[in-house]
């Protein structure tokens, strides 16, 4: 796009520069410059940007964005605008706008990024795709991710929210055809209060759909009910291993690195193990079918996903053991699921190393203590961290339970214990560093 569709999607002032500029790559980073990007002085907490633009301009960048008065710099286009985080979500916005590409948003309270990577996977065998990067799903990733967008013919994107509003800044910036919601689960209930309040906000996602086309988790019980009450205002696709769906897995057999199952007497191999990633699979292929897409290049599409760092990555420790790095987040529902794969694995000792589950308010104790009662005589060993995670160790019945406050202490005992043949789960809210245990084993 030109300067002058900046300046209209934002309403900026141009400092100094020409109308009539091309911008293309959009950064947030001065380390990440290069020649005639486009340089976005974003504030934060600890930091304000536009103390930084003389670098990015020093790295290459022909255009900045800033939110305060600077003199005019030679050669460089300068636009003032009066809140940048505001003119990247507007600029966004019309990008999106020049667009008519198929768009799939997801999200839910579990496996967003994991369903999003599936589901990239699926659409890119019909569609040059571009995909959010990581989990980059907020109101400053999203924006960025759109602003990505060049020559793609369909776009997959992951919407996360810890309070109300922000899905639906994220749905009427990037205007999806698709809605694709996981599960509503307990993520951020310390902020929203219920389970019936995160579904409210997940719910946002549909004021920016264009269309009718709303895929659910039928096993979720608070979106099946929300499917049946809502079946003559949307066209909602289903999916589901227990509830009858639109799309069903059949004769599921789970390994200890990946799983298999039968749709349409067509077998689908995922290259992750535990039940949840068939339901993830599942809603790929219902994200497939609605794009008309092949089933046979749909189940290649899920064949050859691969995840994003730090979910049920499969790792190997200096000694041999599998480590199942699950480090990114952690809450109630995606513990169990994470327990569950684990208990699953055989012929192994089984370590589970867990720690805190964080923004879970007045709900913590209770389920940490529920994340507890999912651990019985098949683990046998638990290592907690962190104060939080003592309800997990209280309530356990793994063969040997371990409580520590550091990630350090965690450390000295799993190296003291490790053998070769050991299945080890780590996992944890990301504020628990648990990537630290990780990256002190493999």
């Amino acid at each position: 796009m030109k300067i002058e569709e900046i300046l209209n999607a934002t309403k900026g002032k141009l400092i100094c520069g020409d109308i009539n500029e091309k911008c293309e790559n959009f950064k947030r980073d001065t380390r990440e410059i290069e020649n005639g990007d486009v340089y976005i002085a974003l504030k934060g907490e600890k930091f304000d940007g536009n103390d930084f633009y003389l670098d990015a301009i020093n790295r290459g960048a022909k255009t900045c964005i800033l939110s305060k008065d600077v003199e005019p710099y030679k050669d460089v286009n300068i636009i003032k605008v009066e809140d940048t985080t505001k003119a990247l979500q507007d600029i966004a916005k019309y990008k999106r706008s020049l667009y008519d590409i198929p768009v799939v948003a997801v999200t839910g309270s579990v496996g967003k990024t994991s369903t999003k990577d599936l589901i990239a996977s699926v659409v890119s065998q019909g569609y040059n795709t571009l995909k959010t990067q990581g989990n980059l799903n907020n109101t400053i990733g999203l924006p960025l991710t759109v602003l990505a967008l060049k020559n793609e013919e369909a776009m997959v994107v992951e919407m996360g929210m810890n309070q109300f509003g922000e899905i639906s800044k994220l749905t009427n910036i990037a205007k999806p055809t698709i809605a694709v919601i996981t599960n509503i689960g307990t993520a951020h209930i310390g902020n929203l209060g219920s389970r019936e309040n995160i579904l409210k906000a997940k719910l946002e996602i549909l004021e920016g759909l264009q269309g009718n086309t709303v895929i659910i988790n039928n096993d979720n019980d608070l979106l099946h009910k929300w499917a049946t009450e809502n079946e003559n205002k949307y066209n909602i696709i289903t999916y589901g291993i227990e509830n009858e769906s639109n799309f069903m897995a059949k004769d599921i057999k789970l390994f200890e690195n990946k799983s298999e199952f039968y749709y349409q007497n067509k077998l689908v191999e995922v290259p992750v193990g535990g039940e949840h990633f068939i339901l993830n699979s599942l809603c790929a292929i219902a994200v497939g079918n609605a794009l008309k897409i092949p089933l046979d290049k749909i189940i290649n599409g899920i064949a050859n996903f691969e995840l994003s760092k730090k979910r049920m990555e499969m790792n190997t420790s200096k000694e041999g053991a599998i480590v199942i790095n699950d480090t990114y987040n952690a809450n109630y529902d995606s513990m169990k699921a994470a327990i569950k794969y684990l208990k699953e694995i055989k012929n192994r000792r089984k370590i589970a190393i867990l720690g805190d589950m964080l923004e879970l308010g007045d709900y913590s104790k209770e389920l940490h203590k529920k994340v507890g009662e999912e651990i019985d005589n098949n683990i046998d060993i638990l290592i907690t961290v962190g104060k939080e995670a003592e309800n997990i160790a209280n309530n356990a019945k793994a063969k040997e339970i371990f409580m520590f406050k550091t990630n350090d202490e965690a450390i000295l005992k799993l190296k003291e214990i490790i053998l070769k043949n050991d299945a080890i789960l780590v996992k944890a809210s990301n504020g628990m560093h648990f990537n630290e245990i990780v990256n002190a084993i493999v």
